[in-house]
């Protein structure tokens, strides 16, 4: 089930970063995101991927939803990234989406196979919105957000670029991810 949760952040400190929304609700999460510049929806990962899928497949079997969003802006670049607990950089990828980023463009994903965290600091806010199968989330330009999979990866994406050299982030260098909560099995997200 898909799930935003929204904080107001103090830098100040770690104690008042609580809770002041939780929905999991999507139309009223594809509101709030959307008062933010966030664009979100519900599609349907209609194809049952086979363990081994590999990216090519990935991409073959969602072509419709590909060229849907390709319609929607210029994303010239698509790749699948695929990431399980077996992947033998999962620990690397996670530690390096986990640090606060930006792009230079739009980052578009459509979650086709399990599911990961995206937070997202937006002024005094930080928004985390777990995305599961069958969301697709358009984090817009220039917008400060970091990315958790969990320690025990398991999800596939789809993702949309408007840079030729796909994904490229530029880090902030800010800490404010270890003040939030994390992708884990043993809570809600």
């Amino acid at each position: 089930m898909s799930y935003l949760t929204i904080f107001r952040h103090c830098a100040t400190s770690k104690t008042a970063n609580r809770p002041i929304f939780k929905s999991a609700a999507p139309d009223e999460i594809k509101n709030y995101l959307a008062e933010r510049g966030i664009g979100f929806e519900r599609w349907s990962a209609k194809v049952d991927l086979g363990k081994d899928a590999s990216s090519t497949e990935i991409l073959a079997a969602y072509s419709r939803e590909i060229t849907a969003t390709q319609t929607k802006g210029d994303y010239p670049v698509v790749d699948a990234i695929r990431v399980t607990p077996e992947h033998p950089d999962r620990i690397a990828l996670r530690q390096k989406f986990l640090a606060e980023h930006i792009h230079a463009e739009n980052e578009v994903r459509f979650f086709v196979e399990g599911r990961g965290l995206f937070c997202l600091h937006i002024n005094d806010e930080v928004l985390q919105v777990l995305c599961e199968q069958n969301d697709w989330i358009s984090v817009p330009a220039g917008t400060k957000h970091w990315f958790d999979m969990g320690e025990n990866p398991n999800f596939s994406a789809i993702r949309f670029f408007n840079n030729p050299s796909g994904w490229v982030a530029e880090f902030t260098g800010d800490q404010i991810a270890t003040g939030y909560p994390l992708l884990e099995v043993d809570n809600k997200y």
